[in-house]
């Protein structure tokens, strides 16, 4: 089926946000038909053997192609052009419509809960039936089957809103599994309490790969920290574009959906650089970086002081000091301006969010190192950074 809908809609001449909507539709109408007939294969196979497992998992499938649905119509939105109220474009409505599915999930597993409770409560017996199980055998198959092209799908296109789908199908996979062994342990035993108990299991089961989901999409729409590959290919761009670039920081990404990040950064260039050539170098950095990571850059140049030996062994001695301090600390725009009775030394740190020392500890720590054994007296005038790309301090 996937290799049909791609020759329909995937076409040699289109481009690649293009191509990344065709891919979505492709998964959406594909999910759309296969959930439906998964939906009338379990209903038949469930009022068959009157197990309520069955049924909650055939109504589990329904709410699928609901799922399927929502993220149809997510990649559709997500490709509309920018317009002056969204001038950075829809991207965004894929996390939606993937947050969408993710409630979904929830709210059947909330259903197939309360079926399973009253089943417990009031037990019946379950016709046993191996064409029933052979009918749940198949849409096993068929679920692995999706979660095989929306995973594969969603990694090339990078979406969120496919990998919740793919969660969804492998927790469908495990939930009609338990069912059919639900189904024969039961008939083999007897024990009519089993089914509910089954059915409750199993909508604990979706109701956490909905929580997961959820989380996977809500934290994009939050503003959550860039991918950690993402940073090092920034940071790798940058060290070999130009050899008068020689340092960055205060590197932020702002995602505004898939394939759809804006980079600003700082590049520190040598202070005495013609300003015309080293303009034109930050604009080639930025070039380099829009094709290569596709995705919308600007670099603010950093004039520093590169050749003053005084200059640069204060800044590696204090560099020193702080990775004595924390692997998780770096320092730029370091400055020195001397004055009559102490020289400033003026440099800003960035540190993660979950630093254990506070601001005022190392700027004392550092304080106190730089002026050891020394006559005349340091002073550090330090400005603290957000390190807005790390998820954790460094052990």
């Amino acid at each position: 089926m996937i290799t049909l809908l791609k020759r329909i809609f995937i076409k040699e001449n289109m481009t690649a946000d293009e191509k990344r909507t065709a891919y979505g539709s492709i998964c959406g109408i594909a999910g759309v038909i296969l959930n439906i007939l998964l939906f009338l294969g379990k209903i038949v196979a469930g009022f068959l053997s009157g197990s309520i497992s069955i049924i909650a998992d055939a109504m589990n499938n329904l709410s699928d192609s609901g799922s399927s649905i929502v993220t149809l119509c997510g990649f559709k939105l997500a490709a509309s052009k920018p317009d002056p109220e969204h001038p950075f474009g829809h991207g965004r409505i894929e996390y939606v419509a993937g947050f969408v599915v993710s409630l979904l999930i929830l709210i059947m597993s909330f259903e197939l809960m309360k079926d399973s409770i009253l089943r417990i409560i009031h037990p019946e017996t379950v016709e046993f039936s191996w064409l029933v199980i052979g009918i749940l055998f198949i849409t096993i198959l068929v679920k692995i089957y999706m979660a095989c092209y929306n995973n594969s799908i969603g990694g090339l296109i990078d979406s969120p809103a496919l990998k919740a789908v793919v969660i969804d199908s492998i927790s469908d996979c495990v939930s009609t599994t338990v069912v059919i062994a639900v189904t024969i342990i039961q008939h083999m035993t007897g024990f009519v309490y089993l089914d509910g108990i089954a059915g409750f299991a199993v909508a604990l089961f979706i109701a956490s790969a909905g929580i997961q989901a959820a989380r996977d999409t809500l934290n994009p729409l939050l503003g959550n920290a860039p991918d950690e590959e993402f940073v090092e290919n920034i940071m790798e761009i940058m060290e070999h574009v130009d050899p008068r670039i020689s340092g960055v920081h205060d590197l932020i990404v702002h995602d505004y959906g898939p394939g759809r990040r804006i980079v600003s950064l700082h590049a520190e260039v040598p202070v005495d650089g013609d300003i015309l050539e080293l303009h034109d170098a930050i604009d080639n950095a930025e070039k380099v970086l829009e094709e290569k990571l596709h995705c919308m850059a600007t670099i603010h140049m950093d004039p520093i002081v590169t050749n003053d030996p005084r200059v640069n062994q204060l800044k590696d001695e204090m560099k020193g000091y702080l990775s004595e301090i924390s692997d998780s600390l770096s320092m730029h725009d370091f400055r020195v301006v001397p004055g009559a009775t102490h020289t400033n030394l003026v440099f800003d740190i960035l540190m993660p969010f979950d630093m254990e020392y506070t601001e005022n500890e190392i700027t004392d720590i550092l304080q106190k190192k730089i002026n050891e054994g020394r006559e005349k007296h340091f002073y550090c005038v330090i400005h603290y950074d957000v390190d807005f790309t790390r998820k954790t301090v460094k052990k």
